[in-house]
C-alpha cells in the first residue's frame, strides 16, 4: 500500500465496531441441531446399549433449553434495552458532577442500588481476597 492510503509510517487503520450475532438466529439453529439428535436417537434407541440411552434425555433437554431461548432470548433484549435508555434519561438529568471528589464516587460506587428500578446492583466488597489455591507464596499441595 501507498503512503497516502495508510496515513504515515506506522499508521493502522481504526478497528471496525465489533459485529453483533442475530441470538434468536443463534439459539435457533442450536435448537434445530437438538431437534435433529432427538429425532435420530429416538428412531434408533431400541438399537442403543443401556448405558447410552442417556443421550435421548440430553437431547430432549437441549430442546427444551432451546425452546426457552427463543422465548427468553428477545425477553432479555428487551430489558436490557430498557435499563440502558432508563440510564441514559438518569445521566442526561443527572449529569458528572465535576466538584464531586474520589472518595464521594468510589463511595457512591460500592453502595448497592435500592429500589425496583435499579437495574444492575454493584456487588463489589472491596475485598482483595484471593482464594486459597490462588494465594501467592503459599501452597495448598502437601
Amino acid at each position: 500500500m501507498s503512503q497516502s492510503r495508510q496515513g504515515g509510517p506506522g499508521a493502522r487503520r481504526p478497528a471496525p465496531p465489533p459485529k453483533e450475532a442475530d441470538d434468536r438466529l443463534v439459539t435457533a439453529v442450536i435448537t434445530v441441531g437438538w431437534a435433529i439428535a432427538f429425532a435420530v436417537l429416538l428412531a434408533v434407541r431400541h438399537s442403543l446399549p443401556a448405558g447410552a440411552r442417556w443421550w435421548v434425555w440430553t437431547c430432549a433437554f437441549g430442546l427444551a433449553m432451546g425452546l426457552f431461548g427463543l422465548w427468553y432470548v428477545p425477553f432479555l433484549k428487551r430489558h436490557r434495552a430498557r435499563l440502558a435508555a432508563r440510564r441514559g434519561q438518569l445521566s442526561e438529568v443527572s449529569g458528572p458532577d465535576p466538584s464531586a471528589s474520589e472518595a464521594s464516587v468510589s463511595e457512591a460506587a460500592s453502595t448497592p442500588a435500592t429500589g425496583p428500578d435499579s437495574g444492575y446492583v454493584f456487588r463489589e466488597s472491596g475485598s482483595n481476597t484471593v482464594s486459597s489455591t490462588e494465594t501467592p507464596g503459599r501452597s495448598t499441595k502437601s
